[in-house]
């Protein structure tokens, strides 16, 4: 792949990564709850999620999803509720997420998981690779070209979030962000909930 390609590639993957929405909440509620290592787990998996629409999209199948009615309402309808869910989760949490003595922590495997069903769960994906990564592949592409776009896709977005995670975990602003648990609880709630409802509506 032409270098020039791939830093066109490069820079649309970025600004998919960056742009705010249900993946920043998450790796923030789980850093705020449990410090680094929840934060960065979060935010590997939540690439690995990524890294797998990716891959789809690359090999064909993204577009056969996306064309496919009932499948993508299925992963839409899917990803809402999950959404949802976590937006609950965020607004009944309260202080519960800070980290104090009488606290529990958040468990990496939960960050994990929430990292891999976040970015499954959101459908817009499907649609931002299929729209904007299909542009990079053609027919006789071969297949080292196509591993190097599921990993340029998949590292971008694991580097931001890592970068996201160890900066609110950093001792100047861990502390400041524990002390407005429950208001930063509240705020991803709502969006979690917001997004969710907005997915559904389309």
């Amino acid at each position: 792949m032409p270098l020039t390609l791939w830093l066109s590639l490069a820079a649309v993957c970025a600004m998919g990564a960056m742009s705010p929405g249900p993946s920043l909440a998450m790796v923030l509620r789980h850093t705020l709850g449990g410090g680094r290592v929840p934060g960065v787990v979060a935010a590997l998996s939540h690439a690995l999620g990524v890294g797998f629409y990716a891959a789809l999209t690359v090999w064909g199948l993204g577009a056969v999803i996306a064309h496919q009615p009932l499948v993508f309402t299925a992963i839409t309808w899917g990803g809402a509720a999950y959404l949802a869910w976590l937006g609950v989760k965020a607004l009944c949490a309260g202080r519960g997420g800070a980290l104090n003595a009488g606290a529990v922590a958040s468990p990496p495997l939960h960050a994990a998981r929430d990292g891999v069903l976040v970015a499954l769960a959101n459908p817009k994906l499907i649609l931002f690779f299929v729209a904007l990564l299909s542009q990079f592949v053609s027919a006789d592409m071969a297949a080292s070209a196509k591993v190097a776009i599921v990993a340029t896709a998949t590292l971008i977005d694991g580097g931001w979030y890592v970068l996201v995670a160890l900066a609110l975990s950093h001792s100047a602003v861990l502390p400041w962000l524990q002390a407005r648990a429950h208001w930063i609880n509240r705020i991803t709630g709502v969006l979690l909930l917001g997004l969710a409802l907005r997915i559904v509506m389309g």
